[in-house]
């Protein structure tokens, strides 16, 4: 390896000598060729599972719920520099009818105006990530506490009451413990018991307070004196989750169930939760079940931007119809056994998303220049490799009959909603990551 440019010294450039011998393998003149061979089109395989869609039922659906967040890291100019994360979330509301109103090429600034006037939801924070010390305690407990009192006191407890509904099954006459977790402190096995919001280590030797918050899985992602730029991301995700099922919540306590059928719940980026996260996954899913028994189907889908999926569809999109405006919209609702094969590349002895996903993959291509991936859910985990057939994911129909509506004409792929959201959960305009660290130098 050669050596870094450093202290105004020239990069070391590495030889292209080593090359030459390396063509002497037939193995590797044959590997050259077949690189740079252009094949016409991915195998049959690959494009014949795509589904024309024929939706006969009329669109029902007018109100539309989009969560998004950011994240912004922030270094001061001191040495050793401090760090702290600034993260926001929003939820916005908005009807699929005042969405028509808009030019989806070029938007008038009064227009979306209109649209986004008093139908917004924020929540933020600012988490300690090194070198800031607290006279109340270490970063560790002080990126605890911050945690369990920014989702506790915001919107007057909602989103606190919301992860004590998915933590203790509160949908259920019966509702249940917590997800069990270990004790930030000695590592002792333990469970909250319905409704609590805190509670002491049961450990004699320990006994320490612990939050409801402590369950997601937080604090293994911090040291007693630094965390990494990991737990702004993770609460970012939990939050969007947290605030998207408070409005679900709301929707169920008010007993009209009808409300579910008129609106579609959208998350930018998958839905799934990853590593120590995982804990409220299989509570997402039994509620959806839950739901689904009692013939209530929620509308709900996450739109993936980037990442092995997108990449994907991009590579194969282009030999599916449709190939023209007249042509309908088609898709292609992803199994395990495709997903292992054709984008994981490898096998696996669990199928695919079976600790983390609670949505599955669908590649949808509208017309010819728009195509999205988004996930849907299903319910409860279908361990399959055949799984999930179309008539598994949950109101899949009329999800497809208004995602035409929802496309945006500026961004490849884009859904209007989604762009919406972001333009108001950005960090990087609301206010700018440099306010933000003149912020931290004052």
């Amino acid at each position: 390896m050669a050596y870094n440019s450093k202290g105004g010294l020239p990069f070391e450039s590495a030889s292209k000598l080593g090359h030459l011998s390396l063509m002497n393998s037939n193995w590797i003149n044959s590997l050259v060729k077949d690189f740079e061979a252009q094949h016409s089109s991915p195998s049959s395989s690959v494009i014949s599972n795509w589904i024309e869609f024929n939706g006969k039922s009329q669109n029902i659906i007018d109100q539309i719920w989009v969560v998004d967040g950011s994240y912004v890291p922030v270094q001061s100019d001191a040495i050793p520099p401090k760090e702290v994360a600034f993260i926001k979330t929003a939820i916005l509301n908005i009807s699929e009818t005042s969405l028509k109103t808009i030019d989806k090429y070029n938007p008038h600034p009064m227009d979306l105006q209109k649209v986004m006037k008093d139908s917004a939801l924020f929540h933020s924070t600012v988490l300690p990530l090194r070198n800031i010390k607290s006279s109340r305690g270490t970063n560790f407990e002080t990126i605890r506490n911050i945690i369990f009192e920014s989702i506790k006191i915001d919107e007057k407890g909602e989103y606190f009451e919301t992860l004590k509904w998915l933590s203790y099954q509160k949908w259920l006459d019966a509702p249940t413990n917590s997800p069990s977790f270990n004790c930030p402190y000695c590592e002792s096995e333990l469970e909250f018991t319905v409704n609590e919001e805190k509670m002491n280590c049961t450990n004699s030797t320990c006994s320490k307070e612990l939050f409801l918050t402590d369950m997601i899985g937080f604090h293994l992602d911090m040291t007693e004196e630094r965390a990494t730029d990991g737990i702004a991301s993770a609460y970012m995700t939990i939050m969007e989750h947290l605030m998207l099922f408070t409005i679900i919540r709301l929707y169920w306590n008010r007993g009209d169930k009808t409300l579910f059928n008129k609106t579609l719940f959208i998350k930018d980026g998958p839905l799934s939760l990853n590593s120590q996260y995982v804990k409220l996954v299989p509570r997402i899913r039994d509620f959806l079940q839950f739901a689904k028994e009692k013939d209530i189907f929620i509308n709900i889908i996450g739109q993936e931007k980037s990442g092995k999926f997108v990449d994907h569809l991009s590579t194969i999109g282009r030999y599916v119809k449709p190939f023209d405006r007249k042509e309908k919209l088609h898709y292609h609702v992803l199994t395990h056994a495709y997903v292992e094969s054709e984008v994981q590349d490898k096998p696996s002895t669990i199928n695919y998303g079976k600790r983390s996903n609670w949505g599955e993959k669908i590649f949808v291509k509208v017309d010819p220049v728009t195509q999205l991936v988004i996930n849907v859910p299903t319910g409860n985990y279908l361990d399959r490799k055949n799984a999930p057939l179309p008539n598994e994911l949950i109101n899949l129909e009329a999800i497809l009959n208004i995602l035409p509506n929802l496309v945006s004409r500026r961004f490849s792929g884009g859904l209007y909603p989604i762009e919406l959201a972001n333009g108001i959960a950005s960090l990087s305009s609301y206010p700018s990551a440099r306010i933000l660290q003149q912020l931290l130098n004052e």
